[in-house]
Order: C-alpha cells, then structure tokens, then sequence
C-alpha cells in the first residue's frame, strides 16, 4: 500500500499493511520547533545550528521536511493556512533563537524584540499600531494569548461581534489551497489532511481574537464559559454565523480541489478536562452538537472526506454523541484522564471512529520515564489499538520543548519496529 491507501484503509476499519503514523498533519499532532530540531541533529539530517522553521506560530510547532517524514514514517500531508494564527503571512523568513538558543526560521512580521523583563509580545497582522495579542514569557517556548477583554453593557452585546473572526476564503487561499493539494497530489502519494477553515465552534484558543485589532464581542475566557451558560441565545447565533461561513468554506474547497483531499479538521474545541468533562451532555446537545451535526451532514453528502474531531481530556461520556454528530475520526485519545482507559476506549468505540493518536502518554511517560518504558507504552497501545484497523498513530497531542531527545528516538524506534 501506499500512503493514502494505507490511511484509507485504516479509517474503513481494515488491517492496513503495516501501521499508518502521523506527525504534523495538524496544529494538534505535531512537534515542538526545539525536539524537531533535536531530532534532525540526533538522525544526522543537519550540520549543527542549522534553523528550523517555525510553521505553527502560536504553539511553535517545527516543519517535519520529508527526509524527517522518512524517518518518522508519516503517511499524512497537511494543507494548512498560508497565515499564521496572528493573521500575517508565512513569509520573508527570518532567523531567530529561541532562549535556550534553538535556531528557527520565523516569518517577516514575527516580533523579535525583547521586552525588559525577556519576555516578547506578538501583535494582530504584526501591526504594533494595535495592543499585543499574546505574549511568550522569558524563557519560553511557547505564547499565551493576551485578554483584551473591552466592558461592555449585556443591551450593547452583538453577535457579529465574534462572528467577524470568520471570514469567506479568498480566492488568494483557494489559489494556495488547489496549488498544495496539487503539488502534495503530483509528488507523493500521502493522504492529505485540510485544516483550513475555522468550523471549530467555542474553540477556546480562538476567542481572544488573536488576529484582530481591536476586537470586540466576548473575548475573556472565563466570560466565554459563563455564557455557555449565561448567554445562550448569544453564542447559538455566534455559532449559527460561523456554521454558515464554515459551510461555504467548504463547498468552495471542494470546487477547488474535490476528493483529492481525504481528511478535514472540523472541530479543535475541547469539551474535557483532567476529571471530567467542560460541559455537561445537555450542554454540548444543546449547544454545539447541532452546529457539528449540520457540518458533518454536508461534508457527508457532498464528499468523501472524513471528519476528524479534536477534543483533549475525560470526553468519554460524550464520544456517543460526537458519534452521532458524524466525527469518524477522534484526537487526541487523551489516555492518562479519568475513564480514558485505551481498551474500553477502543472496545465501546473502536467500530465507529478511528483513534488519531493515543500512542503514547505526553504529560507523563514520554519526558520523564526511560527509554524502555517508553517503548513498552507504546509497544502496549499500539497492539490495543491497532486491532482490526481503526488507528493512526501519533502522540497524545503535540511532543512538546525539553523532552529527551532519547525518548522520542525510543518512541520512533519502537514504531519503526512495527511498520516492519
């Protein structure tokens, strides 16, 4: 099999010829700019102090470039935005150091300057015009968003107010969009995962409104939840806004490209916590299932594509109702939460959706345990899993700055070991 063979036989529930893996198809499955580096450094793919490019802003992410996708045995390409999450263009790349002295490759508009206390700040379309939108602290490796949250009286309250984060795709990104699945399509034969789009209703590290200037609407994180509640009838109209805009997002990407594309990303927001879940099965019934329901159906009856949902934390309660909504596709198998056993997990669900992720515990095992638990978690879930098809495997969540190096390698290896 080849690539996209292999992914499509997994998401149909069959035994592909050997186990399909991805790493950076999403802003939710890939490697943090340091590890990638060290990574390159550790398989011999770059002479010393050689940069890497930063294709994720907000998170730091690293590019996984196609000697590294060789190693990891990647059989996932990803079309994503040609902006960063701050709304300036990935362009006129630029060298720069992270603190512990990582060199990556950013885009022209990133913001270099350092601030008296070593922190930095990012700005909205990289304009300093406008007030930071988030802020990476001294010895940092990552950026927090910056709450901007304007008063405002609950009469004055508009709902286009969020709404204007969503915005029609222009015909410049629809030129990229159809220019990189052709390119992905003509040179390769992975499958192609699409994240261009925001159908992530509530996603919570949006609703700062990272590339707006000024914005206005609810834009605190805590007033957002107490809406959830609160404000009902407002954030059904957010959402009912957005979920048109999303729509038609989506059937312009299908004029563009078709069925060349396999996967999309519909849904970033998580809905679990460590214990248990954000919001109850009447909230999320309630509020954001019909909205999931209403993208998934089109995408059904228009396309071939597979809906993948991301969704950290205790969700177990709720993975019927994602079922229901029309998700095929789960991430990021959150395995050390409360009731996130991987064999009930795969037991109760295995038949419905396939398990992105799950490979192995990120918050525990993969930067603080040996390189022989390492590989005896992986060995472990890999072989739960991986039964009867139904799995893609990838970490839980993105590998994050300072882990071993080590560890990762004891990871790749053991699945290397399996592709065999």
């Amino acid at each position: 099999m080849n690539s996209r063979e292999r992914i499509n036989t997994a998401l149909a529930h069959k035994q592909p010829d050997k186990l399909p893996v991805d790493f950076g198809s999403t802003a939710v499955t890939g490697i943090h700019v340091s590890s990638v580096y060290r990574l390159r450094q550790w398989y011999g793919l770059d002479k010393p102090k050689t940069p890497v490019k930063v294709t994720e802003l907000y998170q730091m992410l690293g590019e996984i470039k196609e000697d590294l996708k060789e190693v990891l045995g990647c059989d996932v390409a990803n079309v994503e935005s040609s902006s960063t999450a701050f709304g300036f263009l990935k362009e006129n790349w630029k060298k720069w150091y992270l603190d512990d002295g990582t060199p990556v490759l950013v885009p022209g508009l990133f913001n270099t300057e350092k601030n008296d206390d070593g922190s930095i700040y990012q700005y909205p379309m990289g304009d300093k015009n406008f007030p930071p939108s988030a802020k990476m602290p001294a010895n940092g490796y990552f950026f927090d968003a910056i709450i901007r949250q304007e008063k405002f009286q609950e009469s004055e309250l508009n709902p286009q107010d969020n709404i204007c984060d969503f915005k029609l795709l222009s015909e410049h990104e629809l030129k990229y969009i159809k220019e990189e699945v052709d390119r992905i399509c003509s040179s390769t034969r992975y499958a192609i995962l699409n994240s261009i789009n925001n159908s992530s209703f509530g996603d919570i590290a949006f609703i700062p409104g990272l590339s707006i200037g000024s914005p206005r609407g609810i834009r605190d994180i805590e007033e957002w939840y107490i809406s959830i509640i609160k404000r009902k009838d407002y954030v059904k109209k957010v959402f009912e806004g957005q979920c048109e805009i999303s729509i038609e997002n989506y059937k312009r990407i299908f004029e563009a490209v078709g069925n060349k594309i396999d996967i999309v990303f519909v849904s970033g927001t998580d809905f679990g916590m460590q214990q248990g879940t954000f919001v109850s099965k009447d909230i999320y019934r309630e509020l954001f299932k019909p909205f999931h329901t209403r993208v998934n159906n089109w995408i059904h009856d228009n396309t071939r594509w597979k809906c993948f949902i991301h969704t950290c934390g205790s969700i177990f309660e709720l993975m019927p109702d994602f079922i229901d909504a029309g998700f095929e596709i789960f991430n990021p198998v959150q395995i050390s939460a409360e009731k996130m056993n991987p064999e009930k997990l795969k037991k109760e669900f295995g038949k419905y959706v396939t398990f992105w992720g799950g490979g192995v515990d990120t918050q525990k095992t993969l930067p603080f345990r040996t390189p022989e638990e390492i590989k005896e978690e992986v060995k472990r879930l890999i072989d739960i899993f991986g039964r009867d098809g139904g799995f893609v495997f990838n970490t839980v969540h993105n590998i994050q700055a300072n882990v071993p190096v080590e560890n990762i390698a004891a990871m790749i290896d053991t699945v290397r070991e399996y592709r065999k």
